[in-house]
């Protein structure tokens, strides 16, 4: 069984998806782009105002069922251009404490609406 997860305090999905799903004691939230629900714009053209609203977005899907960045287990960092990894980096580390999750980072030819960065994520539900 699986439970669908949404919030007005994360974008909503610009297709078929969810923003994420509850299964098997797990987790999954869609990638997030650093759109700001507030606007429906990104929060800005650096890269480190799009990773923080991509994790804020995360952040908030996350509380919707009650959970926080500490349950997450593992991401995966889409990036525009490999070389802004440094910089994602630093923004990355301020919303993980202690045992950060997994990760896996990648660039790739091109993000929806030429994002410079999408990131999922899944959790531990509680």
């Amino acid at each position: 069984m699986k439970k669908v997860l949404a919030t007005e305090k994360a974008p909503a999905a610009i297709g078929p998806y969810s923003q994420g799903i509850c299964a098997g004691g797990m987790v999954f939230v869609s990638g997030q782009l650093p759109i700001d629900p507030a606007t429906g714009q990104f929060a800005g053209e650096d890269i480190a105002s799009q990773t923080r609203q991509s994790l804020t977005n995360i952040q908030n899907i996350l509380a919707s069922e009650g959970l926080t960045m500490a349950d997450v287990v593992k991401t995966t960092v889409l990036l525009k251009h490999i070389s802004d990894f440094g910089a994602m980096n630093e923004v990355y580390a301020t919303f993980f404490e202690g045992a950060c999750p997994a990760c896996a980072a990648f660039e790739v030819a091109a993000l929806p609406k030429d994002a410079l960065v999408e990131i999922e994520a899944i959790a531990c539900a509680k």
